[in-house]
């Protein structure tokens, strides 16, 4: 049986705040079968921040295109989006 973290991923996003950000993520990724399991968004001063986990056992595509739709996704917003499987982050800041 498959590790469930596995078939999980962290997104960040970090941009100037503007009106329909969460928008457009989420229905990207509901667009791929993403489930979000986890999300927190805060606004500092004029800038937007957001953290998900999110589930990829649906995901219609594997986890690289997903990424890099994400991430290109981001550039057409102007804002970073970076996705990241959750058992390498986890193994990249461990102590």
């Amino acid at each position: 049986m498959e590790n469930p973290k596995s078939l999980r991923a962290v997104i960040t996003v970090v941009g100037v705040d503007r009106v329909g950000i969460i928008a457009r993520i989420t229905a990207k990724l509901a667009e791929l079968g993403i489930n979000i399991l986890d999300i927190s968004q805060t606004i500092m001063g004029d800038l937007f921040t957001m953290s998900m986990i999110v589930d990829l056992a649906g995901a219609q595509k594997p986890f690289v295109e997903v990424r890099d739709d994400l991430t290109a996704l981001g550039q057409e917003m102007g804002m970073a989006i970076h996705a990241q499987r959750e058992d390498v982050f986890r193994y990249m800041h461990r102590i």
